[in-house]
């Protein structure tokens, strides 16, 4: 169930509608952020998932990634508490808003509404679910959510392909069209296909899919939910992959689909196929797979995001003594909060699913990544050096991705600067840990004593 849940909370909207709007317009060039994800999140849970599951345990039953941070470095004075949840809360409006983007997208173009329409309607049923459930009930609903997903992303590439007259057919078909489809390396630069892959560095900061690894029952299912998770994810990539490779071929104009999408509705290629292939009543069951991608990442982000706001910013600071059900209340007006903030970044008919996701994800990668590996692997990290590598990762992600608006600074003069932004805020926010830990005194020898618990724990 963790190993889903983990799944379906980090492959929203865009497994479905990004990742194969992606393939759609670019063919095979695209498959490298799906290389890079792989193999970021076969890393994550084979060197994050056992230590973070263990040390939590011992930093006094740490649930939280702010709380976590906070027992790790014995951190009386908070400050590493609300500098992560004020990130978390940053990052995670825009993480929210991609989701939204992709209901509307699918009210949209399944119902024939307006796209303001798609997106309110979509937001209302989003918040209502994520509204009235915890934790427990988010894994739970994630956990089929996430079968949902894959048998969609396993059925539609196969019966569009077979449509097409198998693989053979639909290679030929799309090398037709154009022979740059077919080629990996199309167009590529090293800062390109570097940027893509560098998109697998994001799993190691990312606070709604590390949750579900201090959640395992035990260390000892942690091999199995590997195997389940790398399994479930490693077939839904090439589910998204072949459907926006075959829908190259279907929607051209010599094609089945009868002409290609309009421009900018790229994205729309899944939807467009359950309307053009499928009886309506399975139609409805793809189509739900979108909003369970939907739903199972915006639950998880609208549930860490509630908790940042009641525990660590509401009882961390306002009230200590905070009840349970006034905190339950805070976090839910917390949901609320967040959800129109996204809402109001998603109202741009305009944006790209994939733009918002890659931005949150740089975001958090950044931010919390370095901080993540080396709380865990580096005895010597101290608290000025956790909260320096977090305000480095953070505000670099930030100032990367505005570099052209608010410096008049572009990748076309200075091609360095078409990096993803994810790879100058980690690498930076890395230095900064270790120059900051280093210049500062030496952990305390309780901290540095329960760090070597947890690692002999893990051993």
């Amino acid at each position: 169930m963790a190993a889903l849940s983990a799944g379906a909370s980090d492959m929203s909207s865009w497994l479905l509608l990004g990742l194969p709007g992606a393939m759609y317009a670019g063919g095979m060039g695209e498959i490298w952020i799906a290389v890079g994800l792989a193999i970021g999140a076969y890393l994550n849970w084979q060197f994050l998932a056992a230590r973070l599951r263990t040390y939590t345990a011992i930093a006094n039953d740490s649930i939280t990634l702010p709380d976590f941070l906070e027992n790790r470095f014995r951190d009386k004075s908070k400050m590493l508490r609300i500098i992560s949840a004020l990130l978390i809360l940053v990052f995670f409006a825009f993480y929210t808003s991609s989701g939204l983007v992709g209901g509307a997208l699918l009210f949209e173009a399944s119902f024939g509404m307006t796209y303001t329409q798609a997106l309110w309607i979509g937001a209302a049923v989003i918040i209502s679910y994520t509204f009235l459930g915890g934790f427990l009930a988010v894994s739970w609903t994630d956990f089929f959510q996430g079968i949902l997903m894959f048998l969609a992303l396993i059925i539609l590439p196969i019966v569009a392909i077979s449509n097409l007259g198998g693989w053979s057919e639909t290679v030929n078909a799309v090398g037709a069209i154009d022979p740059a489809y077919l080629d990996a390396f199309r167009g590529a630069t090293v800062i390109g296909v570097v940027s893509l892959l560098a998109w697998g560095l994001g799993y190691f900061g990312q606070p709604h899919i590390v949750t579900r690894f201090m959640a395992v029952k035990s260390v000892k299912e942690i091999p199995k939910a590997r195997a389940v998770g790398m399994t479930w994810m490693v077939l839904a990539l090439f589910g998204a992959i072949f459907t926006g490779f075959a829908g190259i071929a279907f929607f051209s104009a010599g094609g089945p689909g009868g002409e290609p999408l309009a421009n900018g509705a790229h994205e729309t290629v899944f939807i467009m196929f359950t309307q053009v292939l499928f009886n309506p009543w399975v139609a409805g069951f793809l189509l739900a797979a979108i909003l369970s991608a939907i739903m199972s990442t915006i639950d998880s982000q609208l549930l860490v995001s509630s908790s940042a706001l009641a525990e660590d910013v509401y009882k961390g600071f306002i009230r200590k003594d905070a009840s349970e059900t006034e905190l339950v209340w805070v976090g839910r007006i917390g949901v609320v909060l967040i959800a129109l903030i996204a809402i109001w970044l998603a109202y741009n008919p305009e944006s790209s699913v994939l733009d918002l996701v890659g931005y949150a994800w740089a975001g958090f990668g950044a931010a919390f990544g370095p901080v993540l590996i080396l709380a865990l692997f580096w005895k010597r990290m101290t608290r000025n050096g956790a909260l320096a590598g977090m305000l480095v990762g953070g505000i670099t992600v930030i100032l990367w991705a505005e570099l052209d608006t608010w410096f008049g600074l572009s990748a076309e003069q200075y091609p360095i600067l078409g990096l993803y932004e994810i790879i100058p805020g980690f690498i930076l926010g890395w230095l900064a840990i270790w120059l900051v830990s280093i210049l500062g005194q030496e952990p305390a020898k309780e901290i540095q004593e329960e760090f070597e618990r947890a690692k002999s724990e893990v051993v």
